[in-house]
């Protein structure tokens, strides 16, 4: 419940000025509904309220309203049950077996990258977990995969009492979080720029078509693309020859060099028709 009282994000001072906000909304007389008389006594026990507005919203989060799993990627989930390999496993040998059920031939391709040559289903599993029953694509893991720093952050441009470095700021990332924590500050050097793997569940869902996204937890990638395109050559186009010719940014360093994950992406040597190949299939993500 960080950002209710984060003065950088929602800037309550406290727990009871969280909790007098909800007894004055339209929405008390549910909050009491579910937890029963005396649940919304800002003035008797504003903690114990505010623990329950978490929990209500921590509900809510996992709802099928928020987590529908109704894209296409979800039907064809269902509809390949019946067929072997599990879905986990096909790659561009055994593909054609999934045809017709739901996803078109160039999305198919783009499964197939995803679990083989793109090395994707690595980090972003296509096994259901956590009692979800479709795959998730997290694997609720920390990384650090080499993003550079994005000039455009607000964050570099914040008064000197919350970003005294300014623009020489670097985003420690888990490592931020461990240092301030005794028992894990050990800890900290080892998890330096390392983010957790998010979701790939309606990565290119937009509120309106021209809307253009930002990815990775910096906001540095403006297009699904580009991020693909990171991911294949991070590691093997310093000289930018390799962007060039294919019309993409040039690669720029990381911003946090150390720690940087090489095992699993920076030299997937994916050709043009692979990688369209995967963001199609990245976009069947999206629930509808």
């Amino acid at each position: 419940m960080g950002p209710f009282l984060n003065p950088l994000e929602m800037n309550n001072p406290n727990e009871r000025l969280v909790c007098n906000k909800v007894q004055g909304s339209e929405y008390a007389g549910l909050f009491i509904g579910v937890w029963g008389n005396g649940s919304l006594n800002c003035a008797k026990d504003p903690k114990g309220v505010y623990r329950r507005i978490a929990e209500s919203i921590a509900a809510y989060e996992r709802s099928t309203e928020v987590n529908p799993f109704s894209s296409k990627f979800d039907r064809f989930w269902d509809a390949a049950k019946s067929v072997r390999p599990p879905v986990t496993m096909i790659n561009m040998m055994n593909k054609n077996r999934f045809r017709n059920l739901g996803l078109d031939d160039m999305e198919l391709m783009g499964l197939a990258v995803f679990n083989s040559k793109g090395n994707c289903s690595r980090c972003h599993l296509l096994q259901p977990m956590h009692g979800s029953p479709y795959p998730l694509f997290t694997d609720f893991r920390y990384h650090n995969l080499g993003i550079p720093k994005n000039p455009q952050n607000p964050f570099y441009d914040m008064p000197r009492k919350w970003n005294p470095d300014g623009d020489a700021w670097v985003d420690p990332g888990l490592a931020g979080f461990l240092a301030k924590v005794p028992q894990y500050a050990d800890k900290a050097e080892e998890s330096l720029g390392k983010h957790r793997t998010p979701s790939l569940r309606n990565v290119d869902k937009r509120p309106e078509e021209g809307f253009v996204k930002a990815y990775a937890h910096n906001g540095y990638f403006k297009s699904l693309m580009h991020i693909i395109h990171f991911y294949n050559v991070r590691d093997v186009d310093q000289d930018c020859s390799i962007s060039t010719s294919m019309g993409m940014p040039c690669v720029d360093p990381p911003e946090v060099p150390q720690n940087v994950n090489t095992q699993d992406l920076g030299n997937l040597q994916l050709t043009q028709q692979e990688g369209m190949a995967l963001l199609r299939f990245l976009k069947t993500l999206s629930d509808e």
